[in-house]
């Protein structure tokens, strides 16, 4: 009687771990992952010389992944897109994007500054950020890339080292010191 109750109780305990059950995949969907997904697809694009595809694949990624950090590259990258298509205008409002999503990378800056030269804002944007960097010390680095876009690179050159006697210990500022080394050499 024994032996037969331990033989139920080890069927029982065996039963489900020696089956051979195996949990099913479940795919989740995370968005964020599928944006990032969508962003290389964008690069890979680019890669191949298919711009529209890109175009296609940064627009997906944005709209997976609307706010946050990660978006700002997104934007950026869809800017630089838009610049070899030559949608100038798009490409502006692209880098806007992106630096008002993440405000403290260097590149966006220049890319945005490029894009005010195609459009011809160079001036007109010269102009605001004066006013603005009063208020906003980030401004002082889009005011000296304007600058150096629009040949003046002295004032250029003094705005972006007086931003970053400023402000010291920002993330950015490193980048701009580096900038700094290579332009003051031309």
């Amino acid at each position: 009687m024994i032996k037969k109750i331990i033989i139920v109780f080890l069927l029982i305990c065996f039963t489900f771990p020696l089956s051979g059950y195996v949990r099913p995949d479940v795919d989740t969907i995370d968005a964020r992952r599928n944006a990032q997904n969508h962003n290389n697809l964008g690069l890979c694009d680019i890669a191949n010389g298919d711009y529209y595809g890109a175009v296609q694949e940064f627009l997906l990624a944005i709209a997976l992944n609307p706010n946050t950090q990660a978006t700002a590259v997104y934007y950026n990258n869809l800017g630089e897109t838009y610049l070899k298509l030559g949608y100038y205008k798009d490409a502006k409002e692209c880098f806007e994007k992106a630096v008002n999503q993440y405000s403290l990378n260097f590149l966006y800056y220049q890319n945005l500054a490029k894009s005010y030269k195609l459009c011809g804002l160079l001036s007109k944007k010269i102009n605001e950020c004066r006013i603005k960097s009063r208020t906003n010390p980030l401004s002082m680095i889009l005011l000296g890339l304007c600058y150096i876009e629009s040949g003046q690179k002295r004032a250029g050159v003094i705005k972006l080292d007086e931003f970053c006697m400023s402000e010291p210990d920002l993330i950015i500022t490193e980048s701009v010191r580096e900038y700094l080394k290579v332009v003051a050499k031309f």
